[in-house]
């Protein structure tokens, strides 16, 4: 067994395009990799940067995330002819040259950690969808909002309006 506690800046695309861990930014790894039957165990933690903006308010969000990696690297490489290759050996993570590629189980680790609607907080109202402003900032903001189509009906409630006969 052998420990590895590095910091290694992150490579491109580590995230999706609202939030994710800028490139070169540091990942802290502290990793456990061991020698088993099948291959080398990897387990551990890397601790990254996340930015981002808040899926509704548009704020800036930054924040570190702490994620579990855990993957298996086969000593055997698959046959490169014969049968069709099963669902489970595509998934499959094979030592190559004596080496074993971490960048792979590292960003399904991240991306998979990431929240799909970040939010600055659970509360955020957002934004208006008519002007633009922060919600939170004027509490019970609207908009009156009337129908082009029933514009021409509106005088007909109006205290201007007179029926006669």
């Amino acid at each position: 067994m052998r420990t590895l506690q590095e910091e290694v800046p992150a490579p491109k695309d580590f995230g999706v395009p609202i939030i994710g861990v800028q490139e070169g930014s540091l990942m802290d790894l502290d990793l456990r990799l061991e020698g088993v039957h099948e291959g080398i165990l990897v387990s551990g933690t890397a601790v990254v940067e996340v930015t981002g903006e808040c899926a509704r308010c548009l704020d800036p969000l930054a924040y570190d995330l702490e994620v579990n990696v855990q993957e298996l690297f086969s000593y055997e490489e698959p046959p490169q002819s014969g049968p069709p290759v099963g669902e489970d050996e595509e998934e499959q993570r094979w030592i190559e040259h004596d080496q074993i590629d971490l960048e792979p189980v590292l960003r399904d680790a991240v991306v998979t950690a990431l929240p799909f609607q970040p939010v600055c907080r659970e509360d955020c109202q957002g934004l208006c969808s008519e002007c633009g402003i922060h919600l939170v900032d004027q509490p019970g903001h609207h908009h009156e909002v009337l129908d082009p189509r029933w514009a021409a009906l509106q005088g007909l409630t109006g205290k201007d309006s007179q029926i006669t006969n």
